[in-house]
C-alpha cells in the first residue's frame, strides 16, 4: 500500500514589505531623468495610493502623461483631482487644453495666474495658434525683459505673422542679434524679407539658413533623413521664392521632389502641395484633388471637416484657409456643385474672422447661373461687416456688371470710400451709369469728384483729369453751359491747351465772339497761312489724292519730313502641305462643292418595272422575259454611249430649272 501523504498545515501570510515615499520619490526623480516616463507614471501611482493627496506625486503624474503623450489620461487626472484634492492646476490645465487644440479654454484657464514667464509664453503660444497675433506680440515684448533663451526666434515669427515685418530689423538691433546666429532665426528672418517683397535677399538668406542647419544638425549627430526633414521648411520656401521670382519651372521641380520624396514633415509638406497646385492653376485639377484628399477629410460631431495628420495644431489659420480654398476652387473647376455647395457651407463656422467664404458662395451661386442670389449675400455681408466690405464690394461690382446689373455695379463701388474718388474708379462708375441709362447719376458722381478734389490736400491732385473728363462728358449729353463753365475754370487755373481748345468748341455753339477771343489765344499752327478758310468751308469735304502735293499747302511740308512711299514687299504664295507649283497635277472638279444632284456627271437610278412578274418555283426565269430584258439592255447602253456629250451640257441647267420649280 502506499504511504498516505501528511497533510500540510496553513501558514500566515508574509507580510508585505512597506517601502517608505522616500524611497518611492528618488526612484521617480530617476525615472523622470531618464525620460522612463511610463515608469514614473507607475511610481507616482504608488505614492499615490499611500498618500492621495500628496500634491508633488500628482504633479508628477500629470507632468509624465504630458510628456507621454497622454494628453486626455493627464487632463482626467487633473479634472478629477481638483473635485478630491484643493490644488491649483491651473497653468497644467492650459497646456493640455493647448495641446487638444482648445485654445479659447486653454486662454480662460490662464486667466487669474500671476504673469510668470512660464504662464506668458503659453498665453502667447494659445493667442499665435488662435491668430491673435497683435496680442502675442504684445506679450513678447513684455517678455523681452527677461532673459529667455532663443525667444528672439519666437519674437520675429510673431511680428512676421502679425504684419509688422518691417519691425523685425529694429527688434534685431536693439536684441543684438545677428539673422545667421542660428538656421531657425536666418529662416524667419528671411520670412520677414518675403513679406516686404525683397526676394533676392530672402533666397540668399535661405541659402545661408540652410548651409548653417546642416553644420548644427551635422555636428549634433542627426542623420541625413532627420536633417532634410528639419531642413524641410527652408526647401519649400526656397521653392515658393523661386516661384514668386518667376522662376516657376525651378519651383515646379522643387515641390514635386519634396512631395516624391516625402521625407518633410507633415506642414511642410502640407504647404508644398497647396503651393503646387497654385501654381499650376486649373491644370490637371483631378490629380490636385487628389493631393489635396488626402490631407482632407470628413470630420464626425461637430466638425464637418478636418485636416490629417494633426495639420490642424500644425498649421496656421491662413494656411488652413488656403487648403480648404484651392479644393473648393478645384471643385469648381472640375465641375462637382454637390461637393462644393457641402464645402463652402462648412467653412463659415471653420473661418468666421474670413471673407474667403462668403466669397467662394458667392462664387458658387455665379457657377449655377444665381447671379441675383450672389449679389444679395455679399451686400448682406457688406452691411454687417463694414470694416471687411472692400474686398466684397469689388466682388459685387464685377459679378453684377458681368450679369449685365450695371446699375447695381455702380452703387457696389460707390461704397468704398477708399476708391470712390480715384479717376479709374470715376471712369468705371460713370460708365456703368450710362449703360443703365442714368445721366444725371453718372453727372452727379462727376459733381462729387469735383468736389473732392478741390478740397483735398493732396500732392498728386487729379482735379484737372476730373473737371477735363466731366466737361467732355456734359459737352457729348448736350450740357454745353456747364460744360463750358468747366472748360473755363480750367483754362484759367491749369492753362491747359486741350481745355482750351475744349472751351472754344463750347463756347462757339452759344456765344460765338466769346469763342474768338478765347481762339486768338491758341497758338497758330505753321503751314496754315495759305489756306482759304472760306473756300475750304464752302467745298464739299476733302478728297483723297492719289499722287501729287496738294495744291495751296505746298510750302507747309518740308522736304525733310516728305515721307516716302513704302514698296509693298511681294510674298510668296503659301502653299498647302506637300503642294508642288511646278507640278501641280489636274486641276480641282468646279464642281465639287455642288450638291451630287446638280452635277452634270449625275444621273439617277430608275427601277426597271417592265419587267414581268415571275411566277414559278424559286429560281426559275421566264424565257421571254429574260430575251426581252437583254435585248432591251443592249439597245439603252448603245442609245446612252452615243447622246452623252449631247446631255452633259444640259443636265446642269436642267437640274436647276427643276429645283426652282419644285419650290413654287
Amino acid at each position: 500500500m502506499a504511504p498516505k501523504q501528511k497533510q500540510m498545515k496553513p501558514t500566515p501570510a508574509a507580510a508585505t514589505p512597506t517601502i517608505a515615499i522616500e524611497d518611492l520619490f528618488t526612484s521617480l526623480d530617476r525615472h523622470i531623468q531618464r525620460s522612463e516616463f511610463n515608469q514614473a507614471i507607475k511610481v507616482a501611482d504608488q505614492v499615490l495610493s499611500v498618500a492621495p493627496s500628496d500634491e508633488d506625486a500628482l504633479r508628477c503624474k500629470v507632468v509624465a502623461l504630458i510628456k507621454n503623450d497622454k494628453i486626455d489620461q493627464a487632463l482626467t487626472t487633473i479634472q478629477e483631482s481638483a473635485k478630491k484634492f484643493p490644488v491649483d492646476f491651473s497653468f497644467l490645465k492650459a497646456y493640455c487644453l493647448y495641446r487638444q487644440n482648445k485654445l479659447e479654454e486653454a486662454l480662460e484657464s490662464l486667466k487669474g495666474l500671476e504673469g510668470s514667464t512660464e504662464t506668458m509664453l503659453l498665453e502667447s503660444q494659445i493667442l499665435y495658434r488662435l491668430g491673435k497675433v497683435d496680442a502675442c506680440v504684445d506679450v513678447y515684448q513684455k517678455l523681452l525683459k527677461s532673459k529667455i533663451q532663443s525667444l528672439e526666434i519666437n519674437v520675429i515669427a510673431g511680428l512676421v505673422s502679425a504684419g509688422q515685418a518691417n519691425e523685425v530689423e529694429g527688434v534685431m538691433d536693439s536684441l543684438r542679434v545677428k539673422a545667421t546666429s542660428s538656421f531657425e532665426l536666418a529662416y524667419n528672418t528671411a520670412c520677414s524679407l518675403i513679406e516686404r517683397g525683397k526676394y533676392k535677399d530672402a533666397e540668399q538668406l535661405l541659402l545661408s539658413a540652410r548651409r548653417i542647419g546642416q553644420e548644427t544638425l551635422m555636428d549634433e549627430n542627426f542623420a541625413d533623413d532627420e536633417i532634410e526633414n528639419e531642413l524641410a521648411p527652408i526647401a519649400v520656401q526656397l521653392a515658393y521664392v523661386q516661384q514668386m521670382l518667376g522662376n516657376t519651372q525651378d519651383a515646379l521641380v522643387s515641390y514635386t521632389d519634396i512631395i516624391k520624396r516625402n521625407l518633410a514633415d507633415e506642414s511642410s509638406l502640407a504647404v508644398a502641395i497647396n503651393n503646387l497646385i497654385a501654381l499650376k492653376g486649373p491644370k490637371d485639377v483631378s490629380d490636385g484633388l487628389r493631393k489635396l484628399d488626402r490631407l482632407i477629410e470628413k470630420g464626425d460631431g461637430t466638425q464637418s471637416y478636418k485636416l490629417t495628420h494633426g495639420l490642424d495644431l500644425k498649421l496656421s489659420t491662413m494656411q488652413r484657409e488656403a487648403l480648404y480654398t484651392n479644393r473648393m476652387l478645384l471643385l469648381l473647376h472640375s465641375n462637382k456643385l454637390d461637393q462644393a455647395r457641402e464645402l463652402v457651407t462648412a467653412l463659415p463656422g471653420m473661418f468666421p474672422l474670413s471673407v474667403m467664404p462668403v466669397l467662394l458662395q458667392a462664387a458658387v451661386h455665379v457657377r449655377e447661373n444665381k447671379a441675383g442670389k450672389a449679389e444679395e449675400i455679399l451686400g448682406q455681408f457688406a452691411e454687417k461687416f463694414p470694416e471687411k466690405s472692400k474686398v466684397i464690394l469689388l466682388a459685387r461690382a464685377q459679378i453684377a456688371a458681368a450679369a449685365g446689373h450695371p446699375q447695381v455695379a455702380a452703387e457696389s463701388l460707390a461704397k468704398i470710400a477708399d476708391i470712390q474718388h480715384m479717376p479709374a474708379t470715376v471712369a468705371t462708375i460713370v460708365s456703368l451709369k450710362e449703360r443703365a441709362g442714368d445721366i444725371d447719376g453718372a453727372e452727379a458722381v462727376f459733381d462729387s469728384s469735383i468736389r473732392w478734389w478741390s478740397n483735398a490736400m493732396t500732392e498728386d491732385n487729379k482735379l484737372d483729369i476730373i473737371m477735363q473728363e466731366a466737361a467732355a462728358f456734359k459737352l457729348r449729353h448736350g450740357r454745353k453751359e456747364e460744360a463750358a463753365r468747366l472748360y473755363e475754370e480750367l483754362v484759367k487755373s491749369h492753362g491747359s491747351v486741350g481745355a482750351l481748345v475744349g472751351l472754344v468748341q463750347t463756347v462757339a455753339h452759344v456765344d460765338i465772339e466769346k469763342a474768338e477771343t478765347y481762339e486768338k489765344q491758341l497758338k497758330p499752327l505753321p503751314g496754315l497761312k495759305a489756306v482759304d478758310v472760306d473756300g475750304l468751308e464752302k467745298t464739299s469735304g476733302a478728297k483723297p489724292v492719289e499722287s501729287g502735293p496738294t495744291a495751296g499747302i505746298a510750302e507747309a511740308y518740308d522736304a525733310k519730313t516728305k515721307e516716302k512711299t513704302k514698296k509693298k514687299r511681294k510674298r510668296k504664295p503659301k502653299y498647302p502641305k506637300g503642294f508642288d507649283p511646278a507640278n501641280p497635277g489636274p486641276p480641282p472638279d468646279p464642281e465639287r462643292w455642288l450638291p451630287k444632284r446638280e452635277r452634270s456627271s449625275y444621273r439617277p437610278k430608275r427601277k426597271d418595272k417592265r419587267a414581268a412578274q415571275i411566277r414559278g418555283s424559286q429560281g426559275a426565269v421566264a424565257k421571254e422575259t429574260a430575251t426581252n430584258v437583254n435585248s432591251k439592255s443592249t439597245q439603252t447602253s448603245s442609245s446612252k454611249g452615243s447622246s452623252q456629250n449631247a446631255n452633259a451640257e444640259q443636265s446642269k441647267p436642267s437640274s436647276k430649272s427643276s429645283r426652282r420649280k419644285s419650290r413654287n
